[in-house]
């Protein structure tokens, strides 16, 4: 434990480290405010780990052979009416194949931030986007991210499916879901799994999706493409150079909040695969911001208390990420080394090629910094900071 002259320095260096990047940001000619303040100096480990959720203690019923089992694989969260949900993904394959054992199900599951179940309900496929609603408090879960889509809702503690109307343009599957301005967005993800390969510049990147509640479909409408024209938001990098996006794996996705220093409240799509996340207020103004490993999702502290949550896919297991102090504005990202397109097909193979880790985003430069964790350790994957303001 560090005694409280090293919390002292600790913050110390953080506050210095935070005030030499914001003056250094005030010469950045980029959209929506200032550079991510310098990462807080990880001579002093200042975040602490701790498993709240495991789904080895949770179970349900295998889809075909009736028995109970335990609950494996978790990925992306979402937070609601104060509880969380995330999704344990049980061995499904990414068009639906069944598990090993023949299970088809995913486990959705909401519980409490101190990890007591509230409830839990099975759906069929691999779900990998999983976003509460904020306007309606609906958990809206994409199932398939490479083929075979569909969408579920979690309405009052009930599910609801929806089928898209049409096969999906973009001959792959969906992924992440966000909320921006009133549209409900989803990346099309493993475009050209079936047609031509991406990138392509018929294929969309994102959807714009209404659902219709009595009829069960879902409509969509592209809201920009694999190749729509972009601006570099590098500031190493020619800042504001014209480019056309080349993506080949559209994932996850963000609303910025208002805390971080750059791109408030822009909608970010992050394409793993290619190491770039695509920054957008509107479809006709996209910035990318070019990362130097791959990285799935990201989560902003948006307030002095809190926690980070993240999903270790591989444990089976929600880890609670504590510190002092926690600055507002610092984007935590998972970094997925193994998920780039140039990844070896055996991998994790280090030290080029490591097992996935907690980072920390430079938003200007797109530069990541390692984050030193005590209690444990975590390979993340999905993230979400919960405030403890309210």
């Amino acid at each position: 434990m560090r005694t409280s002259k090293t919390l002292a320095i600790a913050s110390a260096a953080v506050a210095a480290a935070t005030a030499a990047g914001l003056l250094a940001a005030s010469a950045l000619a980029a959209p929506s405010g200032p550079a991510t303040p310098k990462a807080p100096n990880q001579d002093f480990p200042s975040y602490s780990i701790k498993t709240v959720l495991s789904g080895a203690s949770l179970s349900h019923v295998n889809s075909k052979t009736g028995k109970k089992e335990a609950l494996t694989k978790p990925d992306d969260l979402t937070q609601v009416d104060g509880n969380l949900y995330t999704a344990f993904q049980n061995g499904v394959g990414p068009q639906g194949e069944p598990a090993t054992d023949g299970n088809k199900d995913s486990t959705i599951v909401e519980f409490s931030p101190g990890g007591s179940v509230v409830g839990q309900w099975d759906v069929v496929g691999k779900v990998d986007g999983l976003t509460a609603n904020p306007a309606s408090g609906d958990v809206f879960a994409t199932v398939n991210e490479d083929l075979n889509s569909s969408l579920y809702d979690i309405q009052g503690g009930s599910l609801v499916h929806y089928w898209y109307s049409k096969p999906l343009p973009h001959h792959g599957g969906t992924d992440a879901i966000s909320f921006y301005n009133g549209k409900m967005l989803i990346s099309a993800s493993a475009p050209g799994t079936t047609g031509a390969a991406a990138p392509n510049a018929r294929y969309p990147a994102v959807y714009s999706v209404t659902v219709d509640s009595t009829k069960h479909v879902a409509t969509v409408s592209p809201y920009f493409w694999d190749e729509s024209a972009a601006r570099i938001a590098n500031q190493d990098q020619r800042l504001g150079r014209n480019t056309k996006l080349a993506l080949t794996d559209p994932d996850s996705s963000e609303v910025v909040p208002s805390a971080a220093p750059r791109f408030r409240n822009d909608f970010m799509l992050n394409s793993q695969g290619d190491l770039e996340l695509i920054f957008s207020s509107n479809p006709g103004s996209l910035w990318v911001l070019k990362v130097p490993a791959s990285v799935d999702d990201t989560a902003w502290v948006t307030s002095w208390n809190g926690a980070l949550y993240a999903s270790d896919n591989k444990a089976g297991t929600i880890v609670r990420v504590n510190g002092r102090p926690m600055w507002p504005g610092t984007a935590f990202v998972a970094v997925t080394p193994c998920n780039a397109n140039a990844a070896p097909a055996t991998c994790p193979a280090p030290p080029k090629w490591p097992a996935n880790y907690l980072g920390l985003l430079n938003m200007a430069t797109g530069h990541i910094t390692p984050v030193k964790l005590r209690g444990g350790t975590l390979h993340p994957q999905g993230l979400i900071f919960v405030s403890s303001d309210n």
